[in-house]
Formats: C-alpha cells, sequence, structure tokens
C-alpha cells in the first residue's frame, strides 16, 4: 500500500484488520474502515471513473460523499458512493459509466468531439429528419443514465422507525457538538445526527499540522457520551425537513422519522473548487479532501503537490500535507494579499513558496491524460479575473489541492422556508429570518472562527430552550476579524475552455456564458438549460459557482441571482428505505375460507382478496377454461360470486336525498323507497371516478354501494362535503360489516325463492327493486340487479351470517347446477352485457360525454360535483368515444391485447380498453375508444397487435346477445 503514511492519531482505519477486494480485475489491500476511495487511492490507483457526458478519466475530489465521477457497481448494487462506502473482505468492484473498463474506456473518443456538444445541443438536434429520431432516441437512451438497473436486484425493505425530542441537532461537528452539550444541561431531550460514520466534522482532519485540536473534540465527545439526554446517531443523513419539524433520518438500516420541537442546523458547508483549465484531471481535489486522506485514512494525496488557494484554508491545507512528508512545491493564492501573517510565516518556515496575486491557468496532463504531470501559473488580476499568460511559469508536480470558499449546505434551512441574505463579509447566502422554532449555527450560519463556532452552537442551544419555555440568558456572538473564508470570483478563464464548473455534467464556463445568450439568463433556466447542479451530487460543489458567473455575465450582485430550488431528499435514497416495512395488509370476505377450500385462485382487488376463477380440486382446467366454464354456467343455469368487498355506506339524516343530489350526477330527491338508480360520481374536473347503486330504504336513509377499491375514497369524499356543505347527514360505513353475493342465471330465482320469505317473483321484485327479508333465516337486503345477467339477485346480510347464508345458497342450487364464478368471469359477463368498468375502460380524464354515460348525468339540477366541467366539456367536440366491439366472425389471428392502439391512417385514434372471447357468444368482443367519426354501429376500425399486425373490428350495440342471432357483425 504504497500512499500510507505512518499510524496517525484518531484515524479512521483499523490497521489490525487487513482485507483485500477487486477493482476492475485488479487486487486492492485495505483495512477495515476504509472506504473504497481511500483503500483505492492508498493502493496508488488515481482513476476511479469516467465522467457523464465527456467520459473524461477523473478521481477524488470532495472525499465527502458527494464525489460524483467515483461511482461503483459490485454487480449487485449500482452507483455505490465510493468516497464513502467501506469496503469489505472480497468485494468485486467496477466503475459504472464505462464500455471496456476505467482505464481503456472505448467511449474516451467522446471527449474530442466535445467542442460540438455544447450544453443544449440535444434541443436542437436529432429531431430533423423525423425518420432518424428513433434511431437517435434509441442511442441517447443508452447513454443516459450512469449505472444499470439490476432487474434482480433482492427485494430490501426497510421498516422505518419513529422518534420524538425536544431538540435535533442535524451536523455533528464543532458548533453541533456544543450545541448538544448546551441543550442536555437545559435538561433537553436531544437527538444529534451527522452523516459521517464519525462525529467531529472538520475538527477530525483540518488540523493545519498541529493536532492539538482533536483534544477540543474529545472533550466534547466525553460530554455527548456520558449525557444520558443525547442520543448521538452517525452515518446517517438528515434526509430533508417537513411540516411542523418532521425530519427523516436516513441511515443504512433504514428511515427514522423524527419528530422534533425545535430542529438546530449545524450541517456545515461544502468546500468549492476553483474553476481552471483541466481542474477535474485525478489528482486535483479539494483541499479538504486532501486533509480527510491524510488525517482520517492515513493516506498520501500524491508526493508532490501543489495548492491553489483563495482562501487561508488552503494554507492550512498546505501544512497537513507538510507535516506527513509530502513535498509541497507552492502555494498559489489568488489573492493579491494572501493570508494573515501567522499563518503565512507558518507555511513559508516549512520552506513552501508563496505566490500571491496568482492562479493556475491550466493543468497539465500526462501523455494519458489520466494523471498530473505539471501545472501553469500565471499572475491573476481579481477585479477582471483574467489570468496573464505572459507571465507563465511551470511547475512540475503530481497533484493539486484547491480551495477558494464554502457553500452552505443549508438545504435543511430552505425547506424550513428560511429567508437567506448574501453576507459579503464571508462571501456566502446565510440565514436571515428563520422560521419558528428552527435554529442555525456555525459555518452554516457564516461562523468560521472555533471559538466563534463553539460559542454559536451554545446560542443556538440557548435559543431553542427559551423557545420551548426556558427562560435562559441570551449569548451574543462576535465574528473575529479575518479574512473572507470564500472567494467572490475564483474563476480562470481560458481560452480553449476545459475549466469545468459542474464535475456531475461536464459543464464549462463557455456553457454558461452561451446559455445567457440563448436567454437562459435566470438561474433556474439557466440550471435546467445547462443542467447545472441537476446530477447525483445536486450542485453542491458547482451550485455557487454558476451564481457568481451569471451574476457576472448579467453585472448584478450575486443575491439579485439568487439560489435554486433545495428538494428532498439531500442524498440519493433507497426506493426500499422510502417504502419501509415489507407489510402489505388484506382484508378477508365472511367466504374466504371456502373459496379457498373450493379451488379459488386469489387475487387482490384493492385491499381485499378474491377469488379470479376456481379450479376444483382434481381438475386440469386452464384459467381461460375455468373462467368461460363458470360464464357458461351463467348463461345457461346459475351462478353466484362473493361481492362484499362492494363498499357498502349508509346515508341518512333529513338532508341525505339533498346531499345524494350534489354528490352525485343522477336525480335522487324524488326516487321511490324500495327503488334503486346508479350513482355515478366525478371529479371537480367532470372525469368519472366511481359508479354504485343507491337504494332507497326509506325517505331520509339511503344504501349507497360503491367499486370494491373505491369504497375508502368514496367514503372520504362523502365526509369533507357533508363538512363542506354543512348539511344534516349522517354516514355509516358497512363494507367490512356487511356480506354481499350476487345470484345471477335464468335460474337464479329459482333457487333464491326456496330460501326466503320475500317475494322474489318478477312482480314482486322488479329489475331495480329492493326489499328486505330473512334469506336462510338471517336478516337481508335484497335487490335485483342486471349488470352479469338480465336476471340477478344482490343478498346482503351480517357479515357473521355471511358463510352460512352462502352454503345454503350453494346446497339450494344444487339441483340446477350452481356453480360460483370469480371476478374474471364477472368481467367477461358485464362485457357481454355491455357494462362498462370504472377505472379500467376508463382513465383518468374520460368524463361522461365519452362513455356513453350521459343518461346518468342530469345538467338541469343545480348543483353536482364536476358539473361546472361538464357544463365547459359539453360545448367542446369529443376527441374519443367508448364504443362496443366485436372481431370479425371466425377470427383466428393474433388476439388484440388491452391497450393495444386504434390506428387510422398512421395515426393514434384511441385504444383497447376490455377484450376477451366468450365461448357463449363465439366470438371476439370488446370496449375501446376510437375517434367520434368512427363511433357508430357499423364502423371500422384497425386495432395494432403488439407484433404490429393489424386486426379489422366493427362497431356494434350492446348487450352482444343479438349476435347470437346474426352470422354478420
Amino acid at each position: 500500500m504504497t500512499g500510507r503514511i505512518a499510524k496517525k492519531r484518531g484515524e479512521w482505519i483499523n490497521r489490525d484488520k487487513p482485507l483485500t477486494f477487486e477493482y476492475e480485475g485488479q487486487v486492492v489491500n485495505g483495512y477495515e474502515g476504509d472506504t473504497i476511495s481511500s483503500a483505492l487511492w492508498a493502493a496508488g490507483i488515481r482513476v476511479l471513473g469516467r465522467s457523464f457526458k465527456y467520459h473524461r478519466a477523473r478521481g477524488l475530489l470532495s472525499f465527502a460523499n458527494h464525489d460524483v465521477n467515483a461511482l461503483m457497481t459490485d454487480g449487485e448494487d449500482t452507483n455505490i458512493r465510493a468516497d464513502v462506502w467501506p469496503v469489505s473482505q472480497g468485494m468485486t468492484l467496477s466503475a459504472v459509466n464505462t464500455d471496456g473498463g476505467v482505464v481503456k474506456d472505448r467511449n474516451k473518443y467522446i471527449d474530442k468531439l466535445s467542442p460540438f456538444l455544447p450544453v443544449g445541443f440535444y434541443y436542437k438536434t436529432f429531431y430533423k429528419p423525423k425518420s432518424l429520431f428513433p434511431f437517435w432516441e434509441d442511442k441517447i437512451r443508452k447513454a443516459a443514465g450512469l449505472g444499470k438497473v439490476n432487474f434482480n436486484y433482492p427485494r430490501l425493505l426497510k421498516p422505518k422507525r419513529y422518534a420524538h425530542c425536544d431538540v435535533l441537532i442535524v451536523g455533528a461537528g464543532a458548533s453541533g457538538l456544543s450545541a448538544a452539550v448546551a441543550a442536555a444541561k437545559q435538561g433537553l431531550n436531544v437527538i444529534l445526527v451527522d452523516e459521517n460514520k464519525q462525529a467531529g466534522g472538520s475538527l477530525t482532519y483540518d488540523f493545519a499540522g498541529d493536532q492539538t485540536t482533536a483534544d477540543t473534540l474529545n472533550n466534547l465527545l466525553d460530554e455527548v457520551t456520558s449525557n444520558a439526554n443525547i442520543r448521538l446517531i452517525t452515518g446517517a443523513y438528515a434526509g430533508g425537513y417537513y411540516t411542523d419539524h418532521l425530519v427523516p433520518i436516513v441511515g443504512v438500516d433504514g428511515i427514522t422519522k423524527v419528530r422534533a420541537k425545535t430542529v438546530i442546523v449545524a450541517s456545515g458547508v461544502f468546500e468549492q473548487p476553483p474553476v481552471f483549465r483541466y481542474n477535474d484531471l485525478p489528482g486535483v481535489m479539494l483541499g479538504s479532501a486532501t486533509q480527510r486522506l491524510i488525517n482520517r485514512y492515513a493516506v498520501k494525496p500524491f508526493q508532490k503537490g501543489v495548492v491553489v488557494t483563495a482562501n487561508d484554508h488552503g494554507y492550512r491545507t498546505a501544512l497537513d500535507m507538510a507535516a506527513v512528508g509530502i513535498e509541497v512545491v507552492a502555494v498559489i493564492d489568488m489573492r493579491r494579499d494572501g493570508a494573515k501573517r501567522d499563518l503565512a510565516e507558518k507555511v513559508t518556515e516549512k520552506g513552501i513558496a508563496v505566490h500571491k496575486g496568482s492562479c493556475i491557468y491550466e493543468v497539465v496532463p500526462a501523455s494519458n491524460k489520466m494523471a498530473v504531470k505539471e501545472v501553469v501559473v500565471c499572475h491573476y488580476n481579481e477585479d477582471t479575473a483574467e489570468a496573464d499568460p505572459r507571465s507563465a511559469v511551470r511547475l512540475s508536480c503530481d497533484g493539486v489541492a484547491m480551495s477558494a470558499g464554502w457553500a452552505p449546505a443549508a438545504a435543511l434551512l430552505y425547506q424550513a422556508g428560511t429567508k437567506m441574505r448574501f453576507d459579503y463579509d464571508v462571501q456566502q447566502f446565510v440565514p436571515d429570518q428563520l422560521p419558528e422554532g428552527v435554529f442555525a449555527a456555525g459555518k452554516v450560519n457564516g461562523v468560521f472562527d472555533l471559538k466563534a463556532r463553539l460559542l454559536d452552537g451554545q446560542r443556538a442551544a440557548v435559543e431553542a430552550s427559551n423557545y420551548l419555555g426556558n427562560a435562559s440568558e441570551l449569548i451574543t456572538v462576535t465574528n473575529p476579524e479575518m479574512a473572507s473564508p470564500s472567494h467572490p470570483y475564483p474563476i480562470v478563464n481560458h481560452p480553449k475552455g476545459k475549466n469545468f464548473v459542474d464535475f456531475d455534467e461536464d459543464i464549462q464556463v463557455k456553457d454558461f456564458i452561451n446559455a445567457a445568450k440563448e436567454g437562459f439568463d435566470n438561474i433556474e433556466l439557466m440550471k435546467r438549460f445547462t443542467t447545472v447542479g441537476m446530477g447525483p451530487s445536486q450542485g453542491k460543489h458547482s451550485n455557487m459557482n454558476a451564481i457568481r458567473i451569471l451574476a457576472r455575465i448579467r453585472q448584478l450582485p450575486v443575491e439579485k441571482i439568487g439560489t435554486t430550488t433545495a428538494r428532498p431528499f439531500f442524498h440519493p435514497t433507497p426506493i426500499g428505505h422510502l417504502g419501509g416495512r415489507s407489510f402489505h395488509p388484506h382484508r378477508y370476505t365472511a367466504m374466504h375460507q371456502w373459496h379457498v377450500d373450493n379451488g379459488g385462485v386469489m387475487m387482490e382487488a384493492g385491499v381485499w382478496m378474491r377469488p379470479a376463477y376456481y379450479v376444483p380440486a382434481g381438475s386440469n382446467l386452464s384459467a381461460s377454461d375455468a373462467v368461460q366454464e363458470e360464464a357458461m354456467a351463467v348463461r345457461q343455469s346459475v351462478g353466484m360470486i362473493d361481492g362484499s368487498t362492494l363498499g357498502k355506506i349508509e346515508v341518512f339524516g333529513q338532508d341525505a336525498a339533498a346531499f345524494l343530489e350534489r354528490f352525485y350526477t343522477g336525480k335522487f330527491a324524488g326516487q321511490k323507497v324500495g327503488g334503486s338508480r346508479i350513482a355515478m360520481l366525478l371529479d371537480e374536473a367532470g372525469v368519472m371516478v366511481d359508479d354504485g347503486v343507491a337504494v332507497r330504504m326509506a325517505e331520509d336513509k339511503f344504501y349507497v354501494s360503491t367499486n370494491s377499491s373505491n369504497a375508502a375514497t368514496v367514503y372520504r369524499e362523502m365526509q369533507r362535503n357533508i363538512q363542506l356543505w354543512g348539511m344534516q347527514v349522517t354516514l355509516v360505513n358497512l363494507t367490512g360489516a356487511m356480506a354481499a353475493m350476487t345470484v345471477a342465471g335464468p335460474a337464479s330465482r329459482s333457487v333464491v325463492e326456496t330460501l326466503t320469505d320475500i317475494d322474489v317473483s318478477a312482480q314482486g321484485l322488479p329489475d331495480g327493486a329492493y326489499k328486505e327479508g330473512q334469506v336462510a333465516g338471517v336478516d337481508a337486503r335484497v335487490m335485483r340487479v342486471s349488470f352479469v345477467s338480465d336476471l340477478a339477485f344482490e343478498i346482503h346480510v351480517p357479515y357473521k351470517a355471511g358463510m352460512h347464508v352462502w352454503q345454503a345458497l350453494m346446497e339450494a342450487g344444487k339441483q340446477v347446477g350452481i356453480r360460483a364464478f370469480g371476478t374474471d368471469a364477472q368481467r367477461l359477463l358485464r362485457l357481454e352485457m355491455g357494462h362498462h368498468l370504472v377505472s379500467h375502460d376508463t382513465d383518468g380524464l374520460t368524463n361522461p360525454f365519452e362513455a356513453h354515460s350521459e343518461s346518468l348525468v342530469a345538467m338541469d339540477k343545480d348543483f353536482f360535483i364536476g358539473q361546472r366541467s361538464l357544463k365547459i366539456i359539453e360545448k367542446k367536440p369529443l376527441n374519443k368515444k367508448l364504443v362496443t366491439f366485436v372481431l370479425d366472425n371466425g377470427f383466428t389471428g393474433e388476439l388484440p391485447k388491452e391497450c393495444n392502439l386504434v390506428i387510422e391512417n398512421g395515426d393514434i385514434k384511441g385504444r383497447v380498453t376490455s377484450i376477451s372471447h366468450s365461448n357463449y357468444l363465439n366470438r371476439i368482443i370488446g370496449f375501446a375508444f376510437v375517434s367520434p367519426e368512427q363511433s357508430k354501429s357499423g364502423s371500422r376500425f384497425q386495432v395494432r397487435t403488439d407484433s404490429g399486425a393489424m386486426v379489422p373490428a366493427t362497431v356494434t350495440h350492446a348487450p352482444f346477445f343479438h349476435l347470437l342471432e346474426s352470422e354478420g357483425a
């Protein structure tokens, strides 16, 4: 391990536990505690990835969980963040976004084409000629993204956890630790979270060659760990901020939803790179990255290095490098006045040359363009941001540490609603107005001096305590006089470009200039045109420089440019974490066990389990044969289906009828007791949402059914609108309290009448009628329905009696061959009847006029939900209509499927929504959306199958039983 240095105090690796792993076919040694990047760098491996667009060789940049060009795959997981992911024995890794390996990537030629691939070129090319677009689309899709999705990835769901505290502190650096100790001393319950695997922040690496600050860290950690009021969580990050101080903490083992009474954001800052030609080569990295390598992982970042800086931190970096034997050739300071005297003297005492008012004009790459050979240093004019190439000198080196300033890690503050201002003293956006219960401390608050940061943490803790009702004396923090930690414009122009601002997307300075010329001179528009800040690092190292460049282009102060919107999550979060535990509750009907015992093949129907069809024990029926036999039993004799999953809601009160008039599209005020009507529900846009049946049980009482999957939604909407409209209505949700079954077919009456005291004759219970009585000795609600058959009886009984009544009906129907049928047969039967299914044959845009449901809409009513939209829609021509169709008699070709498109002259006119072969009719029938011109009975249209074949179909009227009388369509 050529890059390792002597054991250091506080290092994060365990040298007693060596391990080996493989990277790109090469065996690499490391230690427990190493990250992938630190182990590779220690082994002398510098090329860790390829850039997204130009496939340029890339190495370490930040070493702080947002090195986008050091993403790996282990064959199972993809886009592993190598700078923070721990190595493990035997793991096999390779870089993503390469073709042929990271060193011999075949796509590296794209870098030579970069002058022809500026930002936005994809908006202006490839779409002409139209005939070639499918070719280019295929190429673009293959180039998009950074890793390959593993479709065999294991289902790793992590349960969500919940926690509550008085104070949540985000960031366990100096100010965060100080705030936690101070808040705990106030008697507050504290949760302290940090994304690093150990607490301490910059106290664990920024030593300036002197590790005495480690004593400060150890003292703070001792106080934290010894205080029972503090819970320290490391290796986890605050994913976002939500209303009422809800912050999801994302760790390896899942998400913990923390509900805090107050939140202190001490999240620190992101180091920002200066911009110069070839600042992306392997070996060019941020100053803090070199310090992390040295002081956390005992790895030399390079043997002979140069530091380019625009603040005092670069000098501290140089001292840390010199302390471990790295030859520091020079500190190149972009500021004309340089660093404060004592810091500059410490550097010069080490024999390190300091070049003030200078910059790196460009890095000269090695012959393979995968390493640093030397740097070209020029005089730099801070006012014009121009280098003077005439003064150029070359310094030989194998690495560059760079530091231009900092950007606040303020995503949580923005999400909480904090108003920020630009502080020119620190050249940083800092909080100006914080929302209630949210506080900021440390560098994110614009406080950089260590003593001031510790005091700022205490101040925030006191303010949080007082917010919670305590009365502590406020603390005032005064920033000592110091040079600005950030440079106002650390950008070096170069006529040949390749001075990268965004390392995620390969965006150069000239790309921002071109975007502004195109008119994209608003920061949000520029973000979308150039894609700056839209890569995996989400602009953590690029947004601030992008803002400065745009401000310079528009000749405006930085605060007038503003910032882009910060949205959750702070880092990419596994879908399994978001999904939570593998908990999928189901509801069973009263007859569930009967279905299982009798060969029911169960399926999910919303939250319910229902039989799709039945395959009796010992039977060799296929699914399609079983469905056809069940449907044939209903057509020729009698069948029964479990309908318990239907929503069942009682609506009663003096305003019950008036409520239904407003809620549904039909008329219910004049509905007779004992009668039923179809109840169709729309949303405010006039889109069909649900349809059911409303039975009037009494003048002030209705019994309403809904589709199975919509029961909870309809009930909730009823509750909401009763409150909005202030009506005297009471609702009782009986969905789970009542079992229901439908007995259908020509022999259904003979089965039901043997078990009931209700007159179920054609005169006693006509179609649509409702009566109450007893069925099999149980109080029941019985109605005549005709959804799957002209003759059918829907029977509702209490849940506990459901099995008894079901079995009694099955026993009574044995003589006529009764057969249970499932949801698949139900869909075929309703299709034969010509009844569409809302949400199956309709979609999120379908209105009643398109689905031949005008008869269910009483437009002359004063009001119903969606009426206003329908009044607008009915004045416009329709774009499509839902029709029933039949394929040609004797059709034997490829059967169209649901969602296959209706095509006319090469244009899409609609789609198939339902289709099935009916053994009873011996025809293939279905529903489809077609153009209004094709919707008349007898019209012909073409359906394109999956293979591209065109199948002719004929519009016909429903029910389809007339096909039995005619050979033609």
